[in-house]
């Protein structure tokens, strides 16, 4: 038959649906909006139908019969979206499958403009809301008692009746840790973020985990604690190489200390993987693939993590709630050019 929207045919109804299902129209709404006990066949059938006839229920009409608006507000403190984004991007991939649109509401780190933007989205009455930010450090919750449910990504709430769903840095850490080790390194340093940032003590425990189940030790004993800078990378490197000049590899806490790092490793003469092995975090690629060489990294997963939380957020809405508390997502280890075998191995 001619497709719906070719102009000689009219637009395809739920009455249409309803006649090739073999089933009244008012079932026919019921099993397309998930409402009333029918049997799963007859769901199927008119689901199928729907599929057949290429019908799309009004987004309007569903919501006034659901008392939802099918919208979402996500809420984040990252101006500059470095981390924010792709968290917004998965977060679309799983609300975009139920028609779902979303309103960005950018707080600057400022708790008054975070109210307000709160109050702004229940006013429009949105059906949920994702919480989001550039750091795992934990934040007081967004409000209790709201009208929606509400789940947290990339930041986690101080609430642990709040579901929080952030990257395993502690892992990523041991990841990191455990591809050097596999490419025959030894003698293992770590540059490090600022202590103060829960993400960089993690990922140094990570490191620390790792290295006692290979029953090696932490070359300097403890990780060169300083800032998120290739400044900081390049003074960290030349402080490391002067106290142990024999350290064959070199994790950083993310990948701007690490370029920083690789700088003063070719300033002083040190081959980056053939001497030294290089790895950082984030998975920043324009700081990674500007590198030289480029970085091995560990990714955040950030997309998985803006994905799961809103399926989360999805099924809570949905009536079905998931209890509160951390959700880790495993990070993923991105191999490039700044790590290999030993070059005497």
């Amino acid at each position: 038959m001619p497709h719906p929207s070719s102009p000689e045919v009219r637009a395809v109804t739920i009455r249409d649906v309803a006649s090739l299902a073999g089933v009244s129209v008012g079932t026919a709404s019921k099993a397309l909006n998930g409402r009333g006990k029918l049997r799963q066949e007859t769901r199927d059938r008119v689901v199928e139908a729907a599929r057949q006839l290429g019908f799309r229920p009004n987004a309007l009409a569903r919501g006034l019969l659901s008392g939802r608006t099918f919208t979402v507000g996500l809420v984040t403190s990252d101006s500059f979206g470095r981390f924010s984004i792709p968290v917004m991007l998965g977060a679309e991939d799983a609300l975009g499958a139920g028609q779902i649109s979303v309103f960005m509401c950018d707080t600057r780190d400022d708790p008054i403009r975070e109210r307000h933007h709160v109050q702004t989205l229940l006013a429009r009455r949105v059906d949920g809301l994702l919480v989001t930010g550039r750091r795992t450090e934990p934040r007081p919750s967004i409000g209790a008692d709201l009208p929606v449910p509400v789940v947290y990504a990339m930041t986690q709430s101080t609430d642990p009746g709040d579901l929080s769903v952030i990257p395993d840095d502690e892992g990523g850490g041991a990841l990191a840790v455990g591809h050097l080790l596999a490419t025959g390194r030894s003698r293992i340093a770590h540059i490090a973020g600022p202590s103060r940032f829960l993400a960089a003590r993690q990922r140094a425990a990570g490191v620390h985990r790792a290295l006692a189940d290979a029953g090696l030790p932490l070359v300097g004993g403890e990780p060169l604690y300083g800032e998120w800078t290739e400044e900081w990378g390049r003074q960290g490197a030349d402080i490391l190489l002067r106290v142990e000049p024999d350290v064959d590899a070199i994790f950083c806490g993310n990948d701007q200390i690490a370029r920083g790092v690789a700088e003063t490793l070719r300033e002083r003469g040190r081959r980056v993987p053939d001497d030294i092995a290089l790895i950082g975090f984030d998975n920043w690629e324009a700081m990674a693939l500007g590198s030289r060489p480029p970085l091995t990294t560990v990714d955040m997963s950030l997309g998985e993590v803006g994905r799961i939380a809103a399926e989360h957020l999805l099924a809570a809405i949905g009536g079905r709630p998931v209890t509160g508390g951390v959700q880790t997502i495993p990070c993923r280890l991105v191999v490039r050019e700044s790590t290999g075998p030993r070059r005497d191995a």
